[in-house]
């Protein structure tokens, strides 16, 4: 009679490292296409916002986190995380909406929007083994949007959001938001210049949501997947972190 071995699966943390790497390269594919539909490039979409919305997107992006961490964390008791493809379809039909009204609209839109990417990235933190009720995968999931755009057009290549940590309080978390804010101002700005689109309005909410969503979904899984490798593989963080910097060095991995 044979008996079989209770011994874990060693873990092949080269190649769940290239997974990884292959994930965050193709996460901001989409935008391409946005850009394609909506016309220019990200560089010019910001300017076609008035001049008193840019100068104040900065605050306007703090207030839409520091909504979105409420909402998004009280939600969790009423309504469950929703499959990848639902999540997709009510942030496209919102993006749509958003999009159908002009700039109004669109700024009205912009902290439901933001909340629900935040209930997204919480969706992933849990379907890697993490409690979204901890203070330190809250501190996580805001600082996912640390990360570019998908139509940053950097292809990942900034990493520095996966290993920020700070001591945990209230005053660190509004630091991590402070941080934060200026960079998902320009992600945010462009989506709302793209919504200002005459015609095209409600079409480019759409795709931009659309987008982004799956940008930030797939930029969460990089995150919370190295997380859960540094301990499932028994593997310092910073060590996984230098791994994966080499392979998002190396060009484009295919699928």
């Amino acid at each position: 009679m044979q008996i079989e071995s209770s011994l874990p699966t060693p873990i092949d943390v080269e190649a769940e490292i290239e997974k990884l790497a292959r994930r965050y390269k193709s996460a901001g594919g989409l935008g391409i296409n946005v850009l394609n539909l909506i016309g220019g490039s990200a560089d010019n979409l910001i300017e076609r916002l008035p001049e008193g919305i840019r100068r104040n997107l900065e605050s306007a992006t703090i207030t839409a986190l520091n909504q979105a961490m409420k909402a998004a964390h009280s939600s969790r008791s009423v309504v469950p995380d929703q499959a990848s493809w639902l999540n997709q379809a009510v942030s496209t039909a919102m993006g749509a909406a958003g999009g159908a009204g002009g700039l109004p609209t669109a700024l009205a839109e912009l902290p439901v929007t933001t909340t629900l990417l935040l209930r997204v990235i919480q969706g992933v933190a849990v379907e890697h083994g993490f409690d979204p009720e901890a203070e330190s995968v809250q501190f996580d999931c805001v600082q996912v949007f640390a990360a570019a755009g998908p139509l940053s057009g950097d292809d990942g290549a900034d990493l520095g959001f996966l290993s920020a940590r700070l001591a945990l309080s209230g005053k660190a978390m509004q630091a991590v938001i402070a941080k934060i804010a200026p960079k998902l101002a320009v992600v945010l700005g462009q989506k709302l210049a793209a919504q200002t689109v005459p015609v095209l309005g409600a079409v480019a909410g759409a795709a931009t949501n659309y987008a982004y969503t799956s940008y930030y979904e797939d930029v969460a899984h990089v995150h919370f997947g190295l997380r859960k490798l540094a301990i499932d593989a028994d593997v310092p963080h910073g060590d996984l972190l230098a791994q994966l910097e080499v392979k998002m060095a190396k060009p484009k991995v295919t699928a």
